[in-house]
């Protein structure tokens, strides 16, 4: 296809499936929607990108061939552990059974956060950001304390929200010897304010289509990473992935 991913190079003003792929992959220097059209915020993006990892003093805003090799060789620099993101209830596939579509919380129908659709992964775009705090904040080592949690696993847990099944994820950040409880929310809250600074994101859900972090007085000494607030056309199912291999999607760069 003239417009796959890496097949030709991607400016201003263009559209297409390779540009929504772009957005996604891009997702955490600034950010924008996955609409497939290169305007001003995806022109950031990739500004951003060509600064801060490529090292461009002047970078071109143009993803020519070496901008799309640097963003592979950016996925395998920080590869994400599918393995702590599963699904620990014992009965799903690790990432839901695909129920609940369409249902909602009673009085929140059409609300994303009353949502119980068990979506078949977690968000690319949501995964690819987390790359992006892993770069800028190399001081911090992070694992992941939260993934996919199914219904199943709500109910063993006696939990109602719906957020885990594959829009939200929650890092904890290792303390060192004799740090506290107060030092480990001191550094949430440090790198919350660096992923709303770099990537675009916000603390809360006031605004639509933004990338939201939870705020320090319900999560305090964890960040919780999610994409509620997206629109339902950027929540599709092939937005979500199971494996380190659907959320790299590889593929030949011939441009």
């Amino acid at each position: 296809m003239a417009d796959a991913y890496g097949s030709r190079v991607l400016r201003k003003d263009m559209k297409g499936p390779d540009v929504v792929e772009l957005q996604v992959r891009l997702a955490g220097f600034r950010g924008t929607i996955p609409d497939g059209d290169f305007g001003s915020g995806t022109e950031l993006q990739v500004q951003k990108f060509q600064q801060d990892v490529m090292g461009m003093a002047s970078p071109t805003r143009v993803v020519d061939r070496a901008t799309f090799e640097a963003i592979d060789a950016f996925a395998q620099k920080y590869p994400i552990d599918f393995k702590s993101l599963r699904c620990p209830c014992g009965h799903c596939s690790g990432f839901g059974n695909g129920r609940f579509r369409d249902t909602y919380v009673p009085g929140g129908e059409g609300q994303e956060q009353f949502n119980h659709y068990e979506y078949p992964g977690i968000h690319r775009l949501l995964l690819w950001a987390v790359r992006a705090v892993y770069h800028y904040l190399p001081e911090h080592r992070f694992s992941f304390s939260s993934g996919y949690r199914c219904s199943v696993d709500n109910q063993q847990h006696g939990r109602t929200t719906t957020n885990h099944r594959g829009k939200a994820v929650d890092l904890d950040i290792a303390l060192k010897p004799g740090e506290s409880k107060r030092d480990d929310a001191d550094k949430c809250n440090a790198v919350r304010g660096r992923i709303v600074e770099l990537s675009n994101a916000q603390v809360g859900w006031a605004a639509r289509n933004r990338k939201s972090l939870e705020p320090p007085d319900i999560a305090p000494t964890w960040v919780h990473y999610d994409v509620r607030q997206y629109e339902r056309a950027y929540l599709a199912d092939d937005f979500f992935c199971r494996d380190l291999a659907g959320l790299d999607r590889l593929t030949p760069i011939t441009c």
